[in-house]
């Protein structure tokens, strides 16, 4: 993580620096990409201030904190941070793992499993199919992805199965009668 220390009031202090990176260096395996630091060490009488902005892996955070001790300021204030940081992952896998879960009811409710007396599972998938020729049905298979179209056959009012052959080529299944 890329950090910039600035000083207010104090002089500037290497023990400081190096204590302030190794704390924020920690945060990088909760980020995806890098980020940027800046911390504010600033002095005003007693009370010793602590200010730290993280930019970057699309966040914006900043933490601030006062004490008597400059030391215990910087910890509080990375502490906050973390919390922060944990908080935004943890609605961003929430957010994602939603979609997810929406999904696959939606899959649940088009198809059901069943399972036959061997112990194998069927997965019945209901599927609405309207009529058309044969060659409309060729040109809605070059635009799906599918390997296969139900359809039924305009002429004889049939249901008909046309696939995606090995080779390229379709092939049609239709009922004998």
């Amino acid at each position: 993580m890329q950090t910039s220390v600035t000083f207010k009031n104090l002089d500037p202090s290497d023990n400081l620096k190096d204590y302030v990176g190794d704390k924020l260096n920690r945060f990088d395996k909760y980020l995806d990409n890098p980020a940027e630091a800046s911390v504010v060490l600033a002095v005003e009488k007693f009370r010793h201030s602590a200010e730290i902005n993280i930019f970057g892996d699309r966040l914006n955070l900043t933490a601030k904190e006062e004490t008597n001790d400059m030391y215990s300021a910087i910890d509080m204030a990375l502490d906050k941070l973390e919390k922060q940081i944990k908080k935004s992952k943890e609605k961003i896998k929430k957010r994602r793992s939603g979609s997810k879960a929406r999904a696959m009811e939606m899959i649940a409710e088009e198809a059901e499993i069943l399972e036959n007396e061997s112990g194998r599972q069927v997965r019945v998938q209901y599927i609405e199919y309207k009529p058309m020729d044969i060659e409309e049905a060729t040109m809605q298979m070059d635009l799906l992805s599918d390997n296969f179209l139900v359809f039924t056959n305009a002429e004889t009012d049939k249901v008909n199965v046309l696939y995606r052959r090995k080779d390229g080529h379709y092939g049609l299944i239709q009922p004998s009668n």
